[in-house]
């Protein structure tokens, strides 16, 4: 067991204890190894809880459950505990649906920078696949095999670039890619003190968004961002989105346009509810 981490790995989940599985299990064979994992879990029941025990018991990571009462979706509010959790200068974030390739923390690790944050993507694939993938599919790292995964159903797609890229076609291919290199729930890296000094996320803040928003506030905090979507890879595995409606997204909207619209690095509502001290 790891005393002294060199990344924390923050890691959300809500009642999906197969997806957190396969997500856990990912985390086994990574090739960096100083990491610890906290699980921030948005109010699950007991048997999250238990499945947690007892995976604990056979795995070689020190792993954190950190956990509140369930009172509808407040991830928000449970990514900010996990945070006040970690135990490193360096945090991962991802979500107990996605599945790390091997050299995940190690480029996360490599490709850390004062001043920065790392904006990763993810690889989505379809809901049946997603429930064929097992535990030898992931220690085997056949799951990232695009020819394995269009045997088991995977469709074609120009998407399939993101798992055949070598090192420099990746590098290329994130130097060209004219998606914005924000803050990515799912795949984003970040100093815990930035972190911190913006106030974690903003609690208001329902599903969708969260992490987009959190990202203007560490830009307008005056940190950049590298894009790192073609080399820190992630496979997402397909479920139902409960908490979706429109009126969350229209609140969500409203906060990031003030938060962009009013250069906004801080937020009263996240980890300290009080107004920034200037």
């Amino acid at each position: 067991m790891i005393k002294d981490p060199s990344i924390s790995v923050v890691i959300s989940t809500y009642n999906s204890i197969p997806w957190l599985e396969k997500t856990l299990w990912s985390y086994e064979y990574q090739v960096f190894r100083q990491f610890e994992i906290i699980i921030a879990d948005d109010g699950s029941d007991n048997r999250t809880k238990e499945f947690i025990e007892n995976y604990k018991k056979n795995s070689s990571k020190k792993i954190i459950h950190v956990w509140h009462e369930d009172d509808g979706f407040q991830k928000s509010s449970i990514l900010n505990k996990a945070l006040m959790a970690c135990n490193s200068e360096y945090v991962v974030m991802s979500d107990g649906d996605c599945i790390a390739r091997e050299d995940f923390l190690q480029i996360h690790y490599e490709r850390r920078e004062h001043g920065h944050f790392l904006s990763g993507g993810y690889y989505k694939l379809p809901l049946e696949l997603s429930k064929q993938i097992t535990n030898d599919d992931i220690a085997t790292q056949r799951c990232f095999d695009v020819e394995w995964l269009r045997k088991n159903g995977l469709p074609n797609s120009y998407k399939n670039q993101k798992l055949t890229s070598g090192f420099v076609t990746a590098k290329i291919m994130e130097n060209l890619t004219p998606t914005n290199a924000s803050w990515n729930g799912h795949n984003s890296s970040g100093w815990l003190k930035d972190l911190i000094a913006v106030n974690g996320f903003d609690e208001r803040m329902q599903y969708g968004g969260q992490d987009r928003e959190l990202g203007e506030r560490l830009f307008n905090y005056g940190l950049k961002s590298k894009q790192i979507r073609y080399s820190a890879i992630c496979l997402h595995l397909d479920h139902a989105r409960g908490y979706k409606n429109q009126e969350s997204i229209d609140k969500n909207k409203a906060i990031r346009k003030a938060t962009r619209g009013e250069k906004k690095d801080f937020t009263p509502y996240g980890i300290v509810k009080e107004e920034k001290n200037i």
